[in-house]
């Protein structure tokens, strides 16, 4: 089997489209088409309905898709062993991180990596935690950075910072005067929630829910400065983790502990488990180890 024709077939089957597979790969659709066939006539198997207006695989073209993303990632872990031994202080790393995330810890947490190690090239991906989590588990990328916990049958993970979730609310609004409030409190406030991409979206509708109530989610976003944004229009409220405080205009926005029950904001990265890890990644979970360490000392 040539492993090319394997590779274009799932990118068709991931898009659904020859069209846009095409454009992905950057060949043609007649080429891409054909390489997709000669794959069906070694098989001896039709891979793909073209009977329907929409690409839908067949039957056999499940089967060959789902394993064949686990061919593509056994090649791709045989590549990064081989690239360890002939480069055995160089590399790249795939990180999966939230956007938040990103804003509070990572600038800093990159440029003292690479101070250490200026020949390991640092990719990151912005991704809600929960997308981080899907990616992790397929091998696209090498870390994540996740809310924990996550599930420990999927991922090992090494926890590196932990805060304590605040409410933010306008400098009018009632509770801003308060010097502490409890999540009860919060059951005819309007919210404004990251969107179902993050674990917090998921996680502090259960802090709700668990306090007896459906919380009224008023607006939804991925970006933590457009929710302080439209806080500081007083528009609703919202819970961050602690952090954030320094970020937003205490003059126009107020943070305000929770209590009983507080809510914990406990990150870690994550890799997959009994994935290789390459010299790069052992290294910047080395690091990180030592920036937790050093952090709760």
């Amino acid at each position: 089997m040539d492993i090319r024709q394997l590779n274009y077939f799932l990118e068709v089957a991931k898009l659904r489209s020859f069209t846009k597979a095409s454009q992905s790969l950057h060949i043609s659709q007649p080429t891409l088409s054909k390489m997709v066939k000669n794959l069906e006539e070694e098989l001896e198997v039709e891979l793909i309905d073209r009977s329907a207006r929409q690409i839908d695989l067949t039957d056999a073209g499940e089967v060959v898709y789902t394993q064949g993303q686990k061919v593509m990632a056994s090649i791709d872990e045989l590549s990064t062993y081989l690239y360890d031994v002939m480069n055995l202080k160089k590399g790249m790393i795939k990180i999966g991180i939230p956007p938040l995330i990103g804003v509070l810890f990572f600038p800093k947490i990159i440029k003292g990596f690479q101070q250490l190690y200026p020949d390991i090239t640092i990719k990151l991906i912005e991704y809600g935690a929960n997308r981080v989590q899907k990616a992790v588990e397929k091998g696209e990328l090498d870390l994540g950075v996740a809310v924990l916990p996550v599930n420990e049958h999927l991922f090992d993970s090494n926890p590196f910072i932990s805060e304590k979730m605040l409410l933010y609310v306008h400098n009018s609004h009632p509770l801003a005067s308060k010097t502490h409030v409890e999540i009860n409190e919060l059951a005819q406030e309007k919210f404004i929630l990251f969107n179902e991409d993050f674990t917090l979206h998921d996680r502090l509708i259960h802090a709700c829910q668990q306090a007896g109530f459906e919380p009224n989610v008023a607006y939804e976003s991925s970006q933590w400065d457009f929710i302080g944004e439209m806080i500081a229009e007083n528009l609703g409220v919202s819970i961050f983790p602690q952090s954030i405080a320094a970020k937003v205009d205490s003059s126009i926005v107020k943070a305000v502990p929770i209590t009983n029950p507080s809510i914990s904001w406990d990150l870690g990265l994550i890799l997959k488990k009994d994935k290789y890890i390459s010299y790069a990644s052992k290294q910047f979970l080395h690091y990180m180890n030592e920036q937790h360490s050093a952090l709760y000392r």
